[in-house]
């Protein structure tokens, strides 16, 4: 017979392969069909600040592997900096193509490919800039190493989305939004995931990834 920690790695195991052969699955024919749309948000970003019109930053990846990840150009030309700085309310650095991009989240279109190649799963922990600057004056300069649950969220691939990215406040400590991670971790599975990937398809159709509070109008989180 097998011991139990045996047969709980394999479950694991089958989980992993069914959530990475989703991952592979739907991010390609996500790119194909999309494709289009990538031309149409290409066009107006260079009719509005022109070249370049992808943003490649660095992120942690699992296991804290850094990754780039890809995405459309949401601020205006040079208003990044060297370290990336948390984008606040009303950032004067974001574009009007970007505003509409970032809240309907197409500005993370090309992350399909992220996932496709493995650095990204559809769902998973927010991929985080590496030590990004925080807009809140408390958490500016505090390295993400430093808050608890960093390392626990990095034993799986960030993702596109996930219980933070739909349910944390955009402006809360990055010790609550990791807190939400780890609850992610704790209760993954398949089914999970696909629940959470219908709902951010319907903050999209809301245009909501931008408010500040719940991104639903009439509901919070386990309402």
């Amino acid at each position: 017979m097998k011991s139990l920690d045996s047969r709980q790695r394999s479950r694991s195991n089958i989980q992993e392969a069914l959530k990475r052969g989703f991952d592979v699955s739907l991010s390609g024919l996500g790119l194909i069909l999309s494709s289009p749309l990538w031309l149409a948000v290409a066009a107006a970003i260079v009719v509005e600040d022109g070249f370049p019109v992808f943003f490649v930053q660095n992120r942690w990846g699992r296991g804290g592997r850094p990754f780039s990840a890809l995405k459309f150009r949401t601020m205006w030309k040079g208003s990044e900096k060297e370290q990336s700085v948390q984008a606040g309310r009303d950032d004067p650095r974001i574009t009007r193509v970007g505003r509409l991009l970032r809240a309907c989240a197409m500005d993370e279109l090309p992350q399909l490919w992220n996932i496709f190649k493995g650095d990204m799963s559809f769902v998973g922990p927010r991929a985080l800039p590496i030590n990004e600057i925080q807009s809140s004056e408390a958490e500016q300069h505090v390295p993400d190493e430093a808050i608890p649950g960093f390392k626990e969220r990095l034993l799986v691939r960030p993702g596109l989305t996930g219980i933070a990215q739909i349910f944390a406040d955009r402006d809360t400590t990055r010790a609550r939004k990791f807190r939400y991670d780890l609850l992610y971790i704790r209760r993954r599975s398949f089914g999970l995931d696909l629940r959470l990937i219908a709902m951010s398809f319907y903050i999209s159709f809301l245009g909501r990834w931008e408010v500040r509070g719940s991104k639903f109008r009439h509901r919070q989180p386990g309402g």
